[in-house]
């Protein structure tokens, strides 16, 4: 989430518009280790695919850079590298200098100046870098290709959406040009309500003149008057309904457009026959034909399942209590051999609580309520 942030603003100094739930993606200082008394420098990386069928790229990017320490909100930042890869091919490297690589691979895209001084266009771009700012989305954009970096700035704003906390979730701008107190019931998000389990009335956005972004509210018929009323969904729905409520266009516009959607807690509030149903259109190709991808954590043990889910599909997150740090790694990588071997049909869920796999630990708070206890004199 935050590398997108970072893409987005083109630079690594925190955002003054608090957009995201997640403070970390606006005030970087909160990234860092919070272990580290020394600086230690923080790397992203991304791999994804941008344009058509015919006309497919495959781009590398990766980002490594200085914040300081935790906390250290003052600290004079800078980027350490900064690398763009398209299909296999480094089209500029930077660390220190600036290297500008194969720009044949992005041909059709490059902008009259560099076509016109294929020769100098290296000491050109390397004059706009700034320690703090993303040659990507400065000097690249203006310089070498804004065609291209639009290209990768479009992936970031439209087809990479991360909902992020279970109670703050980032929404999609339904309305063009709303109408003050108006009522916006969307079709299909009223359709899916349903068959979630809302029967006895749909479920709309109101735009207010108090509120500057439309407001999620239960439609009712009054049979009084037989006109309809708005009561604010969080008065009437349960928390699970409108997490999934304002989840569900998401996971329509990662269908429609092939982006990918990230969920942070996915199975919070919401029952897991809804959720497998989401993941199983997800994996239905018949519907899925633009490829898109939901990436998602959870603490619920019943997505681990081979019907769900290949091996190298599941991923587990194991941190170290000395280090505080954390390793990921994949159910395929334990192989189908040996003692810890993992075959495909196998009980996922049961080995995992025998700690097959790891990533598991072993909590008791019975010491906690002793302690009360004898506090008290009662034990």
């Amino acid at each position: 989430m935050c590398c997108a942030r970072l893409c987005c603003g083109g630079n690594i100094r925190n955002s003054e518009e608090k957009s995201s739930p997640n403070p970390a993606a606006e005030a970087l200082e909160l990234i860092p280790n919070s272990d580290d008394t020394e600086g230690k420098p923080v790397c992203f990386s991304i791999e994804f695919y941008i344009g058509d069928a015919e006309n497919q790229f495959r781009i590398l990017y990766e980002l490594e850079i200085d914040l300081g320490v935790f906390l250290n909100e003052d600290y004079p930042r800078r980027i350490i590298s900064e690398n763009l890869f398209v299909n296999g091919e480094p089209v500029f490297q930077r660390s220190g200098r600036l290297y500008l690589g194969n720009m044949k691979v992005i041909k059709g895209y490059l902008s009259s100046v560099t076509v016109q001084n294929p020769d100098s266009i290296s000491e050109i771009a390397e004059n706009s870098l700034s320690q703090d700012e993303l040659f990507l989305t400065n000097g690249f954009r203006l310089v070498v290709s804004p065609a291209f970096a639009r290209l990768i700035a479009d992936w970031f704003a439209d087809k990479f959406m991360v909902i992020c906390r279970a109670d703050s979730m980032q929404l999609i701008k339904r309305f063009a040009d709303p109408k003050k107190k108006a009522v916006y019931i969307e079709k299909t998000t009223d359709q899916a309500a349903k068959l979630f389990g809302i029967n006895s009335n749909a479920v709309g956005y109101v735009v207010s003149e108090e509120e500057p972004d439309a407001k999620l509210y239960s439609i009712f018929r009054d049979a009084q008057n037989r006109k309809s009323r708005a009561v604010a969904a969080e008065i009437f729905e349960s928390y699970g309904t409108i997490r999934f409520i304002n989840m569900f266009p998401l996971v329509i516009k990662a269908i429609q457009t092939g982006g990918t959607l990230v969920v942070d807690e996915f199975d919070a509030s919401i029952h897991p026959m809804a959720l497998m149903s989401i993941i199983n259109v997800f994996h239905n190709d018949e519907v899925n034909i633009h490829h898109a991808q939901l990436i998602f954590n959870t603490h619920n043990p019943i997505f681990l399942n081979s019907n769900l889910f290949r091996r190298d599909e599941i991923k587990f997150v194991e941190r170290d209590d000395d280090s505080h740090q954390s390793i990921l790694y994949a159910l395929s990588d334990f192989g189908t051999t040996g003692d810890r071997g993992v075959r495909k049909h196998e009980d996922y869920m049961g080995k995992y609580f025998i700690s097959q796999y790891g990533a598991i630990k072993n909590i008791d708070f019975t010491p906690v309520f002793e302690e009360i206890l004898h506090r008290e004199g009662e034990v």
